[in-house]
């Protein structure tokens, strides 16, 4: 299956290259993932090439970008991704305990996604939020601090109660 660009996708694109000098538009390769994650829920390998050919790269180097930063999808994800920190300050107030404990409780393993496809569970590097360790992110935008066995099952249920409710929307914080 190939990926292509919409007209959309290309006008949003010329917007972000526009903010560099003309030899500078790979400069731009961040956001224009960012666009296509937005649009497609995650970055595949076809839509890599494609924002490639768009910004006169080699193909490689946007997969570096993709690979090198957590914030991309490589594959489609739950509606709720969750990225539990388990990088040493986090680890030493029982980060690794907190991702063991979400992955028990959704029945996955790291980087699984829940059989109802709410959840998907990533271990991640440093949040930068150690003094609230452990911590996580929702959805990458959410930071979630002290996360201890009970927030963490409050957090799940609390998520689970937004998507029913149709006054709240987006990912609740613990």
């Amino acid at each position: 299956m190939s990926f292509v660009l919409s007209d959309p996708m290309r006008k949003r694109f010329d917007r972000e290259v526009a903010k560099y000098p003309a030899d500078q538009r790979q400069s731009a390769v961040m956001a224009c993932l960012a666009i296509v994650q937005q649009q497609e829920g995650h970055v595949s390998g076809e839509a890599e090439k494609a924002v490639a050919e768009y910004l006169h790269m080699p193909p490689i180097a946007v997969h570096e970008v993709t690979t090198f930063y957590n914030m991309y999808n490589q594959q489609p994800t739950g509606r709720f991704k969750l990225n539990v920190c388990t990088n040493l300050p986090c680890q030493l107030r029982d980060g690794q305990q907190a991702l063991a404990h979400l992955c028990q409780r959704l029945g996955v393993d790291t980087g699984g996604t829940s059989a109802d496809g709410l959840f998907t569970v990533h271990q991640s590097e440093c949040l930068g939020a150690c003094a609230d360790a452990p911590v996580m992110l929702v959805n990458d935008l959410h930071m979630c601090s002290f996360m201890t066995p009970e927030r963490l099952d409050a957090l799940l249920d609390t998520l689970r109660t937004s998507l029913q409710s149709p006054a709240r929307t987006g990912a609740a914080t613990a």
